[in-house]
């Protein structure tokens, strides 16, 4: 990762700008006119400044998400990699009868694998051997993203800025291994209010959900920020997100690791 120098205060403009739509509860513009179009180390630079506010106010960091995994939505931004975002443990909502819908803007969610590692990805090679023997067990899991932007109106800029559109997380309750299932065959459907909206498989996150890992591994180690045994990697949809306003019921079928459910509450209740 080549780190070119960035405009500080720009940075410094839209990371308040975004932290801003969080404490308020109010989405607001993009942010790629303070950045520029295509700066991709000041958008990093701002998610690295938002991180460590959170992480200072007591916020733990869990893992970390992938984003724009398919080849679709990377034509769509202009891209040809994945950006990622960073996971705390605050965003986890598996344990929730509920998903508080009062925490987000414009929640949209997409099903994906959900991979915990059991060793670090920090050293030496990072070949497919070994990013496949540092996973300790995959789960079914919901991403529930959001922006902090209007509209949702984002370049690759302001998604990577806004910590690559997180919002939450559920993981389901069933762990396989590696041994167990290649996520790379998977199948995923996905419902709301039990009509199918969203389809896709294993393949349509690079080729193979392993890739992506394999590529945050090395994108996170040159920022500095190695992945670590027992942090948990979304690894990216395995097919179109959905919106999910107040009151839906989401629920994904992934083949081989079964079903994840979300209920969003209304808003007033949560």
């Amino acid at each position: 990762m080549t780190h070119t120098s960035v405009d500080e205060g720009a940075v410094a403009q839209a990371a308040a700008r975004l932290a801003a739509a969080q404490d308020e509860g109010r989405p607001v513009a993009p942010v790629r006119d303070l950045l520029g179009e295509h700066d991709l180390a000041a958008a990093y630079a701002v998610q690295q400044e938002l991180t460590r506010r959170r992480r200072d106010a007591g916020a733990v960091v869990v893992g970390r998400k992938i984003g724009l995994t398919s080849p679709a939505v990377q034509r769509q931004l202009g891209v040809d990699q994945p950006d990622f975002g960073v996971l705390f443990a605050d965003m986890d909502v598996s344990g929730l009868p509920e998903v508080p819908s009062g925490r987000l803007l414009q929640p949209k969610a997409e099903a994906e694998i959900a991979f915990v590692l059991g060793a670090d990805l920090a050293d030496g090679d990072l070949d497919p051997e070994r990013i496949r023997a540092a996973v300790d067990y995959a789960v079914a899991a919901l991403e529930i993203v959001d922006s902090r932007v209007a509209d949702w109106d984002i370049s690759l800029v302001d998604t990577v800025a806004d910590n690559a559109s997180s919002g939450l997380f559920v993981l389901a309750d069933t762990r396989l291994t590696l041994d167990a299932f290649e996520p790379r065959e998977t199948t995923m459907r996905l419902y709301a209010d039990d009509v199918l909206v969203s389809e896709g498989s294993g393949a349509a996150c690079l080729g193979d959900p392993l890739n992506a890992l394999a590529w945050l591994a090395r994108t996170a180690r040159e920022f500095g920020e190695p992945l670590r045994a027992g942090q948990v990697v979304l690894s990216g949809a395995l097919g179109p997100m959905v919106p999910a306003p107040p009151g839906t019921r989401i629920r994904a079928e992934i083949s081989s690791l079964g079903e994840v459910t979300a209920a969003f509450s209304e808003k007033r209740d949560a």
